[in-house]
């Protein structure tokens, strides 16, 4: 596989996803109030280039981004509105484990 090449997506719709709960140094992309969530996978968009790594001038392999739905109740514990309520999140794949 060359070096820029994205491996097989690991996710599908519907697939339940935790957000890997990782404090790193450097530049990193995701959230730090969904981190340790569990999420829905919604929609797959494809591989890109991993943002995290392209901020220090660095290639490496592509990373395949999802769109995942959180509650927002499971964010916002104090959070009053209707429990149908949600929020959309692009997040790459090596932020992604299964729930």
């Amino acid at each position: 596989m060359p070096a820029d090449e994205a491996p097989l997506q690991r996710f599908r719709e519907g697939d339940v996803v935790r957000v890997r709960d990782d404090y790193p140094n450097g530049h990193f992309r995701t959230p730090v109030y969904v981190r340790g969530k569990i999420g829905v996978v919604t929609r797959r968009f494809g591989a890109f280039g991993n943002p995290e790594t392209l901020a220090y001038g660095l290639k490496g392999p592509k990373k395949h981004v999802y769109e995942v739905r959180f509650r927002q109740a499971d964010i916002w514990p104090d959070y009053k509105g209707s429990p149908r309520d949600s929020v959309d999140i692009d997040l790459m794949d090596n932020w992604l484990e299964k729930a």
